[in-house]
């Protein structure tokens, strides 16, 4: 196990300087993406006039064809023994063709600017997940990365509080979004894009790889037989699990106005940076399997929820609960990844997960926009289908996990 000399040490002050420095990349570059991203799903129907199925197609598109790059940069990571070059070029390309946004006029160019920023993240997770994973003892890995998630997720929360305020003072309490607030949300966002890529560039540091090991296979037959078995739970979950473009458009569709929208996000993204620390911490002496179930647990019932709901209030109280999922799941599901293969396979085993569920997001997104408004002359179930099914797939993966007992 390769670790810095802080890595043995415990409490949040003794943990190394890679892991928060990654926080501190992580809390910038979502300050900028989640306060434009988020309410690109809104752009596209409202201002642009587009159906969900091609919402599916561009969020589904775009994550899984990108999630190609994080297998061969994991992989990459791996063969070079370096993760921190791969990182800061991931995260420069998706501060680059940010700001095109806000020139386009239709679909195809959301979508190749959504693609060329999901290349970026494709580019960065793995070596950057891997790079936490080295700095930091495994006895206090869930800690690390419960606080990763808590910085990415507290930027969230930043971004969109500045995309509320942008949105209340040039369009108040309207329902529908207009082009002149999201072109004023985009100019605001490349401030922050750039500072996080000057902060990982100057502060990060690669920890070596030591030890003999062979060069690393870019194969699924080279990793631990536990890790493929996770990986094919986790990708059954993740074919219910669409684009949480969804969520937001169902909000809207009941009524929820644009500014009712970024609240109930900022209410989400709260509940996630409070509740991934300490999970993640709670993970290293409960069990990361345990975890795992009692987060797609409440997933369950939130897509339950969110299908049977009639209220506005209903959406918002169910997406504060998504956020104490995702603060239960993210961070547990990565350490438990670091788990399950050896040092010398993390960037390899990081792109791989990464990319199963970046894959999966594609059919997932696109069944959930033909369930909603069906394709041709097909009208669809309405906009409770996609939910009622993430709901089914969800239970049928926690029966897997549940029934199985991996070695770690």
């Amino acid at each position: 196990m390769n670790q810095s000399p802080a890595a043995s040490r415990t409490g949040l002050r003794a943990l190394p300087r890679n892991v928060w420095v990654m926080t501190l990349t992580s809390f910038l570059t979502d300050i900028s993406s989640e306060m434009v991203f988020n309410l690109l799903p809104l752009f596209l129907a409202n201002v642009l006039g587009v159906k969900t199925n091609v919402i599916g197609l561009i969020e589904g598109l775009a994550e899984s064809t990108a999630s190609l790059l994080k297998v061969f940069s994991g992989w990459l990571s791996d063969k070079l023994r370096r993760r921190k070059s791969l990182t800061v070029f991931g995260y420069g390309l998706s501060s680059l063709v940010k700001p095109f946004l806000y020139i386009v006029t239709g679909w195809p160019g959301v979508l190749a600017v959504r693609f060329a920023d999901r290349v970026g993240k494709g580019i960065r997770t793995a070596p950057r997940d891997a790079l936490i994973a080295d700095s930091i003892a495994p006895a206090h890995r869930g800690l690390a990365f419960g606080l990763h998630r808590a910085g990415d997720t507290l930027g969230a929360m930043t971004g969109l509080i500045i995309a509320l305020a942008l949105v209340l003072a040039v369009q108040a309490a309207s329902v529908s979004l207009s082009r002149e607030t999201f072109q004023a949300v985009v100019l605001v966002s490349i401030v922050p894009a750039f500072l996080a890529v000057g902060v990982l560039a100057v502060g990060a540091r690669d920890v070596p790889v030591t030890g003999e090991a062979p060069p690393p296979r870019l194969s699924l037959r080279d990793v631990s037989p536990a890790f493929r078995r996770f990986l094919g739970i986790v990708a059954l979950f993740t074919l219910g699990n669409s684009a949480d473009a969804f969520l937001i458009l169902r909000a809207q569709e009941r009524g929820l106005s644009v500014a009712g929208v970024l609240g109930m996000l900022i209410t989400f993204n709260l509940v996630y940076s409070l509740v991934s620390g300490p999970a993640g911490a709670l993970s290293d002496r409960f069990g990361r399997r345990r975890l795992i179930l009692a987060g797609w647990t409440i997933y369950g019932l939130i897509y339950l929820g969110f299908a049977l709901m009639t209220e506005t209030w209903q959406a918002w109280a169910l997406y504060a609960l998504y956020g104490l999922y995702y603060g239960v799941f993210e961070g547990t599901a990565k350490a438990f990844v670091a788990d399950l293969v050896p040092a010398a396979q993390r960037g390899t085993a990081y792109g791989l997960y990464n990319a199963a569920v970046g894959l999966v997001a594609l059919p997932a997104s696109l069944m959930a926009g033909i369930l909603w408004q069906g394709l041709g002359g097909w009208q669809g179930f309405g906009p409770s289908a996609p939910f009622l099914a993430g709901a089914i797939l969800a239970l049928a993966a926690m029966a897997l996990l549940a029934f199985w007992k991996p070695a770690v």
